[in-house]
């Protein structure tokens, strides 16, 4: 499995705003790509305006190839990309470890 993170700084006092929309477009176009495997947002207590959106995906190219290269991608950004202050920083990750 493969963790897409994604920290997401939008623009001041659209918290409440962003709050909705990025839920609506992980439930209602990320859910449905190829390999989709769960989700987590976390939003910033010191840093209101600060999101952190975590993917769960099957395989990298799920993210990168299946999901970034097709129509749904711009139907997610145009839910939540009028909210950015700046581009979102993305990585990837692979599990080391967990607690029990």
């Amino acid at each position: 499995m493969i963790l897409e993170l994604a920290d997401i700084r939008i623009q001041p006092g659209k918290q409440a705003e962003f709050d909705a929309a990025i839920q609506r477009g992980v439930e209602q176009v990320i859910s449905r790509a190829k390999g989709f495997q769960g989700y987590k947002v976390n939003k910033g207590i010191e840093s209101p305006d600060r999101y952190v959106l975590m993917i769960f995906w099957e395989t990298l190219e799920n993210h990168t190839v299946d999901f970034r290269q097709s129509p749904a991608f711009q139907e997610w950004r145009a839910i939540v990309g009028p909210y950015f202050a700046a581009p979102p920083a993305v990585e990837h990750f692979t599990l080391l470890t967990k607690s029990a």
